[in-house]
């Protein structure tokens, strides 16, 4: 018997080893294989499918997309930032760097006001098309800070349901605390968060940002000057910001856009002029 315990135990071992490896896993629970650039197909078509599937268990019929920079703080909280900058100016008044970052949160204290107009127009938006029986015109952001975190607060603030399409970022980019639980999603791929921002919505509001938000306005005047998506009320929030940022009727002079592709976009410097603008179309309930 003696003769046949390191048999046993060898084959207990390999039994073990056989079991726990990760060829052994049912292949949707092997996290290498799905991590592999050979899945790269598979993980888009879960991206795809995975939010597809939650918004329809939670009868989302159409949303309201707000776009907006991340860096557009409520003004307590720049205001706060400010005042610890100048005190390290004190300790370092040379301080080229300094003198800098203050001259920039001074601007953005000067836009914050955009983030109370975004809170506002999300309370009002969510209020007028949301019930206990109707899911239409839900707000989703990218679920980050600033402006889009205003947006999920008005909602929040409403009692009412708000999105979040966040994006797995080198610097981790944190939901913000206002969007629905439930209804917070995690995407690897802009292109394929780009989709589902899109593909339910029936209005968007593009308020101040940088290069994101830049991305997404041209994404989507591109789809509807295309004909790729069904032309959708598209606000600029801020009209003078975007008139300095874009200077869109130098582009039709030129040529490169017909005259009729500056009616994609209208603009506003209010929450109830752009709900205004956006109850005139028939795609809203």
């Amino acid at each position: 018997m003696k003769k046949h315990i390191p048999t046993k135990i060898n084959n207990l071992k390999n039994l073990n080893l056989i079991v726990n490896s990760d060829t052994y896993k049912l292949a949707h629970e092997d996290i290498g294989l799905l991590s592999r650039n050979e899945m790269r197909g598979v993980r888009m078509l879960l991206e795809i499918s995975k939010p597809d599937l939650i918004l329809e268990e939670n009868k989302i019929l159409s949303t309201i997309i707000i776009f907006g920079g991340a860096s557009i703080k409520e003004a307590s909280k720049t205001k706060k930032r400010i005042k610890n900058i100048e005190e390290l100016i004190k300790k370092n008044p040379k301080s080229i760097l300094l003198k800098r970052n203050l001259k920039r949160l001074e601007n953005l204290q000067l836009m914050s006001h955009y983030y109370q107009s975004a809170r506002e127009f999300s309370k009002l938006a969510s209020i007028s098309n949301q019930n206990k029986n109707c899911n239409s015109n839900v707000i989703v952001t990218g679920g980050g800070p600033g402006i889009m975190e205003a947006a999920n607060r008005g909602a929040f603030e409403a009692n009412r349901k708000s999105i979040g399409f966040n994006i797995s970022l080198p610097n981790e980019q944190i939901p913000n605390a206002f969007i629905t639980p439930g209804l917070c999603f995690k995407f690897n791929y802009f292109a394929l968060r780009k989709i589902h921002f899109v593909m339910r919505s029936v209005a968007a509001v593009f308020f101040p940002g940088g290069f994101g938000t830049l991305d997404e306005l041209f994404e989507l005047l591109t789809l509807c000057q295309t004909g790729m998506k069904t032309k959708i009320p598209i606000i600029l929030f801020g009209r003078e910001y975007w008139n300095k940022m874009i200077n869109f009727e130098y582009l039709a002079d030129l040529g490169l856009i017909e005259d009729e592709h500056l009616n994609l976009f209208q603009y506003a410097d209010n929450a109830s002029d752009a709900w205004g603008i956006i109850k005139k179309t028939s795609l809203i309930n």
